[in-house]
């Protein structure tokens, strides 16, 4: 027996919808569309025609939209691959969650449409940005592991709130919608060391940004992609990333401090990919900026950035480099700068510290600057802020039969230091 051809996800989709042939499908689409207020989107049979062929394009914005209204499913559900591509990554994680499974749909809902659904009022976006900006703020002092689980409820209601929306009330719970993915991404890569799903996440903040068309935003996102492979060391990766990023940027009023962290970000993944001299170079430039300043101001959602972080970025990259003396003092610097809710960043500062005192042969330095990071993680856990610690710990294996190596060590695997590390 002969298999199927064709785009069968989505033929199946649509006659388990009742949409028997194609054109009873273009037909209800243009017509959702003309419900909700989309102009100028009229579907005929011959594109939904190609949309179940053997090689489907990849519909557009709105077209997307009305697909997954009435089809009730993600756009990987329904057979379509994104230009950017997501192969290894969709199919399984789509059938576990439709909600982050199809990340590449903007509208993204995952109920099915409500016949002749009211367009949602404009205080929805205005209830739904309250809370994106609430989970931002509780970023900064609840556990990642608690947090979590409510931003991604969150970004499920934004899912299905989307296709109900038109105009300004659409772009702005789009926008919100992509923070919230950026939360996650970030909790998802800083916090929970979990890259590949916080890739996933990151290209669902993307989506929701392009279609709140909102290229700062943009940026901002595809700069926190680059960080995942700097981290692992593919510079060709970043720097693409990092390009795109400058190029959204470019499109929109840019603060001096936004652009400074662009080079602060390219920075570290230089740094990671062992070129400390481009590092130092870009962040450099990042001090030009911000010395030099511009009259546009940072958006509220940047909340991750200041002078005091970008010393620490250096600091970081000055010990790498081996440069211990000028390390040391940037980064007491950068201690001494940082104002109330940097407590994240001031433990990765303290264990930068840690790390320039055991490469300079004193341990028991080392080892009380790993004893204020770990202090501190106590209060505010910060997986990247173990991760030094850890480092600096595999760095004092020549002393570790010192006393001060082995007071670390119990307090580095006491019970609940122990215990938080796996659980988190």
């Amino acid at each position: 027996m002969p298999r199927p051809t064709g785009n069968v996800r989505l033929k199946a989709a649509r006659v388990a919808a009742r949409f028997n042939s194609q054109q009873e499908l273009a037909d209800a689409l243009t017509k959702y569309a003309r419900e909700l207020g989309i102009r100028g989107l009229s579907i005929g049979v011959r594109q939904v025609r190609r949309w179940e062929s053997d090689a489907p394009p990849w519909p557009q914005p709105d077209c997307q939209r009305a697909l997954m209204h009435l089809l009730g499913t993600s756009m990987e559900a329904l057979g379509f691959t994104p230009p950017w591509g997501m192969e290894g990554h969709h199919s399984d994680h789509a059938r576990r969650n439709p909600v982050a499974g199809g990340t590449a749909a903007l509208g993204m809902a995952v109920v099915p449409a409500r016949a002749g659904a009211t367009p949602q009022p404009a205080t929805t976006a205005t209830d739904f940005e309250a809370v994106s900006r609430s989970h931002r703020r509780l970023y900064w002092s609840v556990a990642p592991t608690a947090l979590h689980p409510a931003v991604v409820a969150q970004a499920t209601l934004g899912c299905a709130l989307l296709p109900e929306t038109t105009e300004a009330t659409h772009s702005r719970i789009a926008a919100a919608l992509a923070e919230t993915y950026l939360l996650a991404g970030r909790i998802e890569f800083f916090d929970l060391c979990e890259p590949g799903r916080a890739n996933r996440t990151l290209l669902q903040a993307l989506q929701a940004a392009g279609e709140a068309d909102d290229p700062l935003l943009g940026s901002a996102i595809l700069a926190h992609m680059a960080f995942i492979p700097g981290w692992a060391g593919d510079r060709d990766g970043a720097l693409e990333r990092m390009t795109a990023a400058r190029t959204y940027a470019r499109r929109a009023l840019a603060s001096a401090e936004f652009l400074a962290w662009l080079d602060a970000v390219e920075a570290e993944c230089e740094t990671r990919c062992g070129n400390t001299r481009t590092g130092l170079h870009l962040i450099g430039h990042a001090e030009d900026i911000l010395k030099s300043g511009n009259e546009h101001s940072s958006p509220e959602w940047m909340d991750w950035f200041s002078p005091a972080r970008l010393a620490a970025f250096k600091g970081n990259t000055q010990m790498i480099a081996g440069h211990l003396p000028q390390a040391r003092e940037t980064l007491l610097g950068a201690l001494d700068t940082m104002a109330p809710g940097e407590e994240k960043q001031r433990t990765v500062v303290y264990g930068d510290l840690a790390a320039v005192e055991a490469a300079s042969g004193k341990p028991e330095q080392a080892c009380e600057y790993a004893g204020l990071a770990l202090d501190q993680l106590a209060v505010t856990w910060y997986a990247t802020g173990m991760d030094r610690v850890r480092e600096v710990r595999r760095a004092l294996a020549p002393h570790q039969h010192e006393r001060c190596v082995r007071d670390l060590d119990d307090r580095l695997y006491d019970w609940s230091t122990t215990v938080s590390a796996l659980s988190r």
